[in-house]
């Protein structure tokens, strides 16, 4: 099976340690860039009380739940206070100034 990359928006619209939601097939996306540079994708629904992780911001390579403060891993998704909580994340690329993903794994 063909793993397929999804568009998803131009990079020059996620600012810089902060995140934007984009929806794709039918998912509520987050999409971040770290200060690296880097960009990373999670679901965007905080699993503590539903809030929406891409109005969070990036510290410390973890994303920052706007709400509650909760914060999860960009790499892993775990919440680094609670190993058993975590929110799916997705392989990222950009490609041609526009930030790509694959939701098949």
């Amino acid at each position: 099976m063909a793993r397929t990359w999804i568009d998803l928006c131009a990079s020059d619209d996620v600012p810089a340690r902060g995140g934007r939601f984009v929806e794709a097939a039918s998912r509520r996306l987050a999409v971040f860039r770290l200060a690296t540079g880097d960009f990373r994708v999670l679901d965007d629904v905080c699993p503590h009380a539903g809030g929406s992780l891409s109005a969070g911001y990036v510290a410390d390579d973890c994303v920052i739940c706007p709400w509650h403060g909760w914060p999860f891993d960009v790499h892993s998704g775990r919440c680094p206070d609670n190993s058993e909580v975590g929110v799916t994340t997705y392989p990222s690329r950009v490609v041609a100034g526009r930030v790509e993903c694959r939701l098949d794994g």
